[in-house]
């Protein structure tokens, strides 16, 4: 069996604390397509938090999620949540 994507140390880390949804979307995008290019292969982390911040249920955590499944879906080979479940891991094609 393979290396899991927890196993694998990410190139970049993109924090989004203190983002709003609108900020996030594009870069996320950015943030993932920049480094496709860069490094194909190779594992990313995006941080979202938990959600305590929101006033609400999470928002940032879904975003990514969306992004994850749609748009980028061309260029993401796999994705899980990170360890402490406060963000992705995100294996790039």
């Amino acid at each position: 069996m393979g290396v899991s994507l927890i196993d694998r140390h990410p190139v970049a880390t993109l924090d989004l604390h203190g983002f709003s949804a609108i900020q996030a979307e594009p870069a996320v995008r950015n943030f993932v397509l920049v480094w496709q290019r860069r490094k194909p292969g190779s594992v990313l982390h995006v941080v979202t938090g938990k959600g305590r911040g929101s006033g609400g249920p999470p928002v940032l955590k879904p975003k990514v999620r969306l992004l994850l499944e749609g748009p980028l879906k061309s260029v993401v080979r796999e994705w899980s949540k990170d360890l402490d479940d406060a963000g992705f891991l995100i294996l790039l094609r």
